[in-house]
């Protein structure tokens, strides 16, 4: 088992490669963005109608695609080989492609209700620019949506690297685009730019799947090929229920419209910086770990419950101190990414709060998403679906007692809150399932991330008084600054946990003595 462990490990790394260069220019990007727009009610527009992009995104790529066609192709290629696997690829990609169509030409159709749902506040030529710039942007669900099956082929073959660089090179053309064309479009090159990105994060995965023997081509479906038919049964009702949970979101733009201007665009800009730890841990351990789960179901519910808690206590190592880091260091982050142009010091601080609000619930957030996983791997998709609408449910209610007192800081918190309750929901019906506790929080292994924990935040706090962040120093000595903090609390929290011995310390040496991307 701790093989198993190492090599989910190992795969978890790959990807954090891969998306540490995804995530640090997608921060580029909305650092151009930032310096661009600033936070106004244009740009609110564009996040309205890039909300449907994005959701897509971790609807297909990060969810039910993934979970449903993962397992299935993983088994196929063992069983039945690749000219098998291959041919059930290819009409999973007609199903899809001629899916994505039909969505995209009825968002057409109902994006007017879309824009009404998302933004009640906005004014009526507030809600026009926002309609033109969702109906240019919905070609990037279809791309999406084929992108994700092009990744779910590579992560179903142990290919992890490229699928999780693709991104970045979507950032990068995004970057490239906006900084050529914005003097002549202004805000409608926005969305030229995220069409390009997904156009070539669709055709590196397409042409890296290629090179592995599957080469995504359209072929006539059989409706009668059981695998195919497995496949879709399974991405239905976890398609209902991550759909279900992209209402967070929009709940949170929706109620966004009635606060001051600007806080749609700063709860945005905070989310950005949020994607970077959660790409580069939560999202890239939940990837490789659906594999590890769904081969350790036929060893038994012993085995799973085991492999399941340890699978739980590695993405609480790694998440827990960079949690406590955001919320630690937030005001100076958000100033050395965004404060300059027409990004303000109402905006810097707006932001800073509104990341140190949704850092609280990253913890929850990884427990969440793996025991989504894990729940997903033994085909329970009501568990899964009641997970999801614990969490719509709590942010709403938490969203409505919030905001008023809070205004955006409310609506930030009210995420980390739900996730959070989601997390014990979660683990209830886990635990119930297979009719024994994890024992995820024993005392013993508790104790010593906490103390990592306790060291993290002495050393900042130590930085912090004695050398002061300066706003008006330059940016080298600014970058020092945050980098100096990033290093002193994670060396003071990496220090005390391999003092005492933490187990995950093992997973990860042993993942390093592999290979490496592949």
């Amino acid at each position: 088992m701790s093989a198993s462990l190492a090599r989910m490990v190992r795969h978890a790394l790959t990807m954090m490669i891969g998306t540490l260069a995804s995530r640090f220019l997608g921060l580029a990007r909305e650092m151009l963005t930032a310096a661009l727009f600033g936070a106004t009610r244009r740009l609110d527009a564009f996040f309205i109608a890039y909300t449907l992009a994005n959701l897509s995104r971790q609807l297909l790529a990060e969810g039910a695609l993934s979970a449903a066609f993962v397992p299935v192709f993983s088994q196929t290629l063992a069983r039945d080989g690749l000219e098998r696997s291959r041919r059930l690829a290819r009409q999973a990609m007609t199903v899809l492609a001629a899916a994505g169509i039909l969505v995209v030409l009825a968002g057409f159709f109902l994006a007017p209700l879309f824009v009404r749902l998302m933004a009640p506040g906005f004014t009526a030529d507030e809600s026009a620019l926002a309609l033109r710039l969702t109906r240019q942007i919905l070609p990037f669900l279809l791309l999406m949506s084929l992108s994700a099956l092009a990744m779910g082929v590579l992560n179903s073959m142990d290919r992890f690297f490229v699928s999780s660089l693709a991104p970045a090179l979507s950032n990068a053309l995004y970057i490239i685009v906006v900084l050529l064309f914005f003097r002549s479009l202004e805000i409608w090159v926005l969305p030229i730019a995220v069409l390009c990105g997904g156009l070539v994060q669709f055709l590196i995965q397409w042409f890296w799947a290629g090179r592995q023997g599957v080469f995504l081509l359209p072929s006539r479906p059989d409706w009668k090929d059981g695998e195919l038919r497995r496949m879709l049964l399974l991405f239905l009702p976890y398609a209902a229920g991550l759909s279900l949970n992209q209402v967070n979101p929009i709940v949170s733009r929706m109620l966004g419209s009635f606060l001051e201007e600007g806080a749609i665009s700063v709860l945005n800009y905070a989310d950005r910086v949020l994607q970077l730890p959660l790409g580069l841990f939560v999202i890239a351990i939940s990837q490789a770990v659906l594999p590890l789960l769904a081969r350790h179901v036929l060893d038994g519910e012993t085995v799973f419950a085991e492999v399941t808690r340890d699978a739980l206590r590695f993405a609480l190592f790694i998440v827990l101190p960079v949690a406590a880091g955001l919320c630690l260091v937030s005001e100076e982050m958000v100033h050395l990414l965004f404060r300059r142009g027409a990004f303000d010091d109402w905006a810097w601080h707006a932001t800073a709060q509104a990341l140190a609000m949704y850092g609280l619930g990253l913890p929850g957030m990884a427990l969440t998403t793996v025991l989504m996983r894990a729940l997903y791997a033994r085909s329970l998709p009501r568990d899964a679906l009641r997970v999801t609408f614990s969490t719509v449910g709590a942010n709403l209610i938490f969203c409505l007692l919030l905001m008023g007192p809070l205004s955006y800081r409310g609506i930030a918190l009210a995420s980390s809150l739900a996730f959070s309750g989601a997390a014990m929901v979660g683990y209830h019906r886990l635990c119930r399932n297979l009719d024994r506790s994890l024992g995820l929080f024993q005392g013993r292994w508790l104790l010593r991330p906490f103390l990592g924990l306790a060291a993290l935040v002495a050393a900042v706090a130590f930085l912090k008084f004695f050398v002061p962040y300066s706003p008006s120093g330059r940016l080298f000595s600014r970058a020092g600054w945050v980098l100096a903090a990033t290093f002193l609390g994670g060396g003071a929290y990496g220090v005390v946990t391999a003092y005492l011995r933490c187990q995950e310390w093992n997973w990860l040496l042993s993942a390093c003595r592999k290979e490496g991307p592949s």
